[in-house]
């Protein structure tokens, strides 16, 4: 019965909010300023309980993955929980689950579910699970590496494709003007070996970035800031543990430009601190997602200056001097890289596929640590952790520390945000109770004729542009039809609301394209109050593109939550869903970019989605989530 109500609601054409409030008993009204629920439901609302008193006993665990290795450099195993000790702050902590995993082999792997046949025009950001233990990242780096350096790198990758344990699930992205998902996770070594041979895994030749020094250590710091998060909201999506496998040529680090630093006559112009320390920096996502980094330094084995074979100057042992030092510091930004997040650097090594063979199997086989903190002040502060094993000789990896951010303080300031947001907007001129049910232009899109810049700020506006990482973290279905009918709006007549084409392509024709969203509620945070209701929102989001990455349409649309348990349990069975109809012009290469975003938890779903798959004479119908 709930699945056939789900499929009538979708099935309907409906505005958002008409859809939202056909599922009367959920309480749910589409709204961009009030969230009281709106009055023209097809069924009787159901009467919320009353406020009743509530008992909240909250205890947060700290999750560690630790690999623990012995003297010949394998993975040490059979270990119970009273070979641990686990102190936070110099204070002893109870070890309340632990649970060891080992690689899978390729028939554990065959065993695991693949994608489910979609019905035609319908899209969705689900993966399927590759791995449930642990899977291996490969991360390209062409931003900080030499491109003599990037074509050895991609050589060797090839010959350890060739040669890789059968089973071995790896994703492949690389880092230039942008972080890029060159392949998502599969164990097919044909699919990885086309991947690394593919064009877009070729090193750019011409140069990413000009302008001053000072432009550019700003731009790289933007670019490995913002690919760093986008990466983490990704593998977030996947469970176990994710070993990054970062080939670079260089890891920036901020303290290159301490004082102390420039008096000894090391002169390092790099701006850029991937450890800083603050919610939402790069290193607290890739955490949050259980992901290890493992840096590996591409040059190799360097022999100094004075020795090398194109020195033809007069040798000069300053030259040497300098070298090392900056070699020094230069891996020490691996070794803090790796152990903030609980993995591994290399460096000084020729052996490009051996340190990744060692790598893939150490990091598959590691323990999953949790206890519940004795302390209970939620400050932000950095805490240290000293994981230790009672076992002769025995190598720990673990990430050594993590902040103390307080989620419920979080999720207030998204809230603060969007609610600011929307009282800007606009949508709701007549300032009324009523719940708004109309559509507003993406955030940080330019006005209607406007020529100023975007202006993109935080991770859900991030994945929404052209081409970014695709999140995984809410997953939903998508389907989508074309209207038949070719529309040309004109100059002297106000184009109908919700219509928001950019201004250079007003005057184009164009057909309307409606988007059907089905996410799984699962994913959503919906925290019961002291109303007895569970309160939450979502915003659902499509952008077009034209094939250069310009911005077409946008369209968002905001779901305030307010349900009783019985509505709460039913949306888990149903979904969410959500209809918004975007105009898209003829003539022209376009893509579709559709985002659904839990403003609460700040979790993301995202699904590129080009035009040309959309096929005509397809009625848009609902689907389940997968």
């Amino acid at each position: 019965m709930l699945r056939r109500l789900g499929d009538e609601i979708l099935n309907r054409n409906l505005r958002p909010s008409v859809i939202l409030n056909f599922l009367a008993v959920a309480l749910i009204s589409l709204s961009a300023k009030a969230q009281a629920p709106a009055q023209d439901s097809a069924l009787p609302l159901q009467t919320p309980p009353g406020p009743s008193a509530t008992l909240s006993i909250a205890a947060r665990e700290v999750l560690l993955d630790v690999v623990v290795t012995g003297r010949n450099g394998q993975p040490v195993t059979g270990l119970t929980p009273a070979d641990f000790t686990i102190v936070e702050e110099g204070e002893s902590q109870r070890l309340a689950h632990l649970e060891e995993h080992h690689g899978m082999s390729a028939e554990d792997v065959a065993r695991l579910k693949s994608t489910p046949t979609l019905p035609p025009n319908t899209f969705t950001d689900f993966t399927p699970v590759v791995n449930t233990n642990s899977s291996t990242v490969i991360l390209l780096d062409a931003l900080d590496t030499r491109i003599e350096d990037q074509m050895e790198l991609r050589q060797e990758l090839i010959d350890y494709i060739k040669h890789m344990q059968p089973g071995t699930p790896i994703a492949i992205f690389r880092i230039d003007t942008e972080m890029r998902l060159i392949q998502g996770f599969t164990a097919d070594p044909a699919v990885l070996l086309d991947a690394a041979k593919g064009k877009r895994n070729m090193p750019a030749l011409q140069k990413l970035l000009s302008g001053t020094r000072e432009q550019y250590d700003s731009m790289r710091s933007d670019i490995l800031r913002r690919g760093f998060r986008l990466m983490g909201l990704y593998l977030g999506g996947f469970p176990g543990r994710k070993n990054l496998i970062w080939i670079t040529g260089s890891i920036p680090s901020a303290y290159h430009n301490d004082p102390l630093a420039s008096s000894l006559g090391m002169s390092f112009r790099d701006d850029v601190d991937l450890l800083e320390a603050h919610e939402g920096a790069p290193i607290d996502a890739l955490t949050l997602s259980r992901v290890a980094v493992y840096p590996i330094d591409i040059r190799g084995v360097e022999a100094p200056p004075l020795f090398q074979a194109g020195n033809n100057s007069r040798p000069s042992p300053m030259a040497n001097l300098r070298s090392a030092d900056a070699q020094a510091f230069q891996h020490l930004d691996f070794d803090a890289m790796a152990e903030a997040t609980g993995g591994k650097a290399y460096y000084d090594t020729n052996g490009l596929k051996q340190a990744i063979g060692a790598i893939v199997n150490n990091g598959s086989n590691y323990y999953s640590l949790a206890y519940a903190t004795t302390n209970k002040a939620w400050n932000g502060q950095f805490r240290h952790i000293k994981v230790s094993v009672n076992r002769p000789g025995v190598l720990v990896q673990y990430r050594h520390g993590y902040y103390a951010f307080d989620p419920a303080r979080r999720e207030q300031r998204l809230l603060a945000k969007l609610q600011k947001r929307q009282a800007g907007a606009g949508n709701n001129p007549s300032g009324d109770n009523q719940a708004a049910d109309k559509d507003e232009p993406l955030p940080g899109s330019a006005p209607a004729g406007s020529d100023a810049p975007v202006n993109h700020q935080g991770d859900f506006e991030a994945s929404m542009q052209l081409g970014a990482i695709m999140p995984a973290e809410i997953v939903f279905t998508a389907n989508l039809a074309m209207d038949d009918k070719v529309e040309k709006l004109d100059k002297n007549v106000p184009p109908p609301a919700n219509n928001h084409l950019e201004a250079d392509f007003k005057g184009k024709p164009f057909r309307t394209y409606t988007v059907k969203i089905l996410a799984d509620a699962r994913a959503l945070r919906l925290n019961r109050e002291a109303d007895g209701l569970r309160h939450g929102s979502v915003e659902f989001v499509t952008v077009a593109y034209d094939q250069t990455g310009n911005r077409v349409n946008s369209l968002i649309s905001t779901a305030v939550l307010n349900l009783s348990e019985d509505s709460y349990r039913q949306l888990l069975t149903i979904g969410l869903p959500a209809e918004l109809q975007i105009a898209v012009p003829v003539k022209g290469n376009y893509f579709l970019r559709v985002g659904v975003h839990d403003v609460p938890s700040d979790h993301i779903g995202a699904l590129e989605i080009p035009v040309d798959e959309v096929h005509p004479g397809v009625v848009a119908q609902s689907v389940p989530t997968p």
